[in-house]
């Protein structure tokens, strides 16, 4: 059996390797790394880019038509997780490019191949920014580049599943995936409260559904394993307030800091001054301040009621990424 990974060097991707080696690889299974970003070299995904003995790794651009010969079985699956994700950072069209077309050249080689299961992770950017409470049969109003990218990315993922009656397609649409090598949301909030410039944006009851990454790729592997098909919110349930976020990573972390209320007005026009300076690197960034004012109220029941044990709750969750990173930080 072969386990086909698009896009395996990330973050996700990694966690998703530890855990096969840990719990489901036999003897005669193999792991395939397929992805631009090979190990040893600088990583231009966000995420860990490391060696795992046992995987074999090729270079990979979704972006073209996929040439990779192996012998498959009915058996095999196929984790697309190959995209370019991180807003802001991205020209429009290299949303497109990369999500589009990559999903049109991975379905294309599962066509060819055989490949009867498919996990593809998409986002819950294609619901669009808003305050309302977003379930799986909501419609799809995505506003940027990326979730109009990611939900074509769906259509095309579906229709190559509609064509036959036994094949087996997931689509994870996750909250803010956190945990060790994640460098983005968490890990900059941690950086950010632990260097006292952390401020809560216009309020503080604004909700951020997350999901923790070993949650995540735990779920995964339990939904291919349980036949389950379709789309899943993979986020907790229901969704914290980032106020309750804070409070749960300097509980976990040992931290003690006071977060002040700054008016989103008066850090949005900081934000316009600063970012073009270099405030991007620590979040001061136009597009973030707003993305952090609005809510991100995604709910997670169907996950929470499939039959799926979680592991973890929110300060657990943080508690074990501490422990990851031998107790001295969040990154």
């Amino acid at each position: 059996m072969n386990y086909i990974i698009f896009g395996g060097s990330g973050f996700i991707g990694t966690h998703l390797i530890h855990l096969l080696k840990e719990e489901y690889i036999k003897p005669n299974d193999k792991i395939y790394d397929l992805d631009l970003v090979m190990p040893g070299e600088e990583g231009v995904v966000p995420g860990i880019v490391e060696h795992n003995d046992g995987v074999q790794y090729m270079r990979m651009d979704v972006r073209k038509l996929i040439h990779f010969d192996i012998p498959t079985t009915p058996d095999d699956i196929v984790f697309n997780l190959a995209a370019v994700h991180r807003t802001p950072g991205h020209e429009d069209n290299e949303y497109f490019e990369t999500n589009i077309r990559g999903a049109e050249d991975v379905t294309q080689w599962c066509e060819e191949k055989g490949i009867k299961r498919i996990l593809f992770t998409s986002s819950i950017a294609p619901y669009g920014a808003s305050e309302e409470i977003k379930y799986e049969t909501t419609l799809p109003t995505p506003n940027t580049p990326y979730g109009i990218s990611k939900l074509v990315a769906e259509k095309i993922h579906e229709k190559w599943a509609t064509k036959e009656d036994d094949r087996q397609l997931i689509i994870c649409r996750p909250g803010i995936v956190y945990g060790k090598g994640e460098h983005g949301n968490m890990t900059r909030l941690y950086a950010g409260l632990k260097g006292h410039y952390f401020v809560y944006t216009g309020r503080k009851d604004t909700i951020k559904a997350c999901i923790y990454v070993k949650e995540l790729v735990h779920f995964m592997m339990w939904a291919l394993n349980t036949g389950k098909n379709g789309i899943y919110n993979c986020t907790f349930e229901p969704a914290f307030t980032i106020e309750q976020i804070v409070q749960a990573v300097e509980s976990a972390t040992g931290l003690k800091t006071w977060v002040p209320l700054i008016p989103g007005k008066l850090l949005m026009g900081v934000a316009k001054v600063v970012g073009p300076l270099g405030g991007k690197a620590v979040g001061i960034h136009p597009a973030r301040v707003k993305k952090l004012m609005i809510s991100t109220n995604i709910c997670g029941k169907k996950l929470k009621n499939s039959g799926y044990k979680r592991r973890w709750g929110l300060e657990d969750s943080f508690k074990d990424w501490f422990e990851d990173c031998n107790r001295e930080c969040l990154k």
